[in-house]
């Protein structure tokens, strides 16, 4: 059985990296896994909450943070443990992958750290932000998608890379942000 998971995980890759590609994809992908593009995001979020919810909004940037920090700590962990090779680290498939980005790192492949932290921080927001949002929350997990296919389509991760790192982040996502919900919650700041 884990046999055919991998030579299925091994097509995908094939499929998104060689084959379902465009020029004007191969120009805009490789942004979607840089800090400098996702960051701003991110930034405006930690600003909006405090402007909107006061002392609650520090909280919910600790949770933020720690969420953070759980996902791409546990991320690196399974990697070393599992030690999978990344598609364009891996000798026999080199010559067969397309690399469209100037590096490729040489930590493991599984789980992908983009696709970890970004599916935890998802998570964390859409169960904070759920009731808040009119159901817009959801777009965080169209946001984390994005950036996990981005990792196949530039040749750095396997498809079960990211679906490994989306499950580990959700699941981190859930607790924190379960917890948050049950001891804090986001509650906007009553004028006095």
């Amino acid at each position: 059985m884990l046999e055919n998971l991998l030579r299925l995980d091994l097509k995908l890759f094939f499929r998104i990296n060689n084959q379902w590609t465009h020029p004007l994809l191969d120009a805009i992908i490789p942004w979607l896994r840089e800090p400098y593009f996702w960051a701003p995001l991110y930034l405006f979020l930690l600003v909006f909450i405090v402007m909107n919810f006061g002392w609650r909004g520090f909280w919910w940037i600790a949770f933020f943070l720690i969420t953070f920090g759980l996902a791409d700590q546990s991320s690196l962990y399974i990697k070393e443990a599992v030690g999978r090779l990344r598609p364009c680290r891996d000798p026999l498939m080199q010559q067969f992958v397309r690399v469209l980005v100037s590096y490729c790192p040489r930590s493991g492949s599984f789980t992908s750290s983009h696709a970890t932290n970004h599916f935890a921080l998802a998570t964390f927001c859409f169960l904070t932000f759920r009731q808040l949002s009119k159901g817009y929350a959801s777009l965080f997990f169209l946001w984390a998608f994005a950036i996990g296919y981005a990792q196949v389509y530039v040749g750095v991760h396997y498809p079960l890379d990211v679906l490994g790192g989306a499950i580990l982040g959700i699941f981190i996502g859930m607790l924190s942000g379960g917890f948050f919900q049950r001891r804090i919650r986001l509650e906007p700041e009553l004028a006095t």
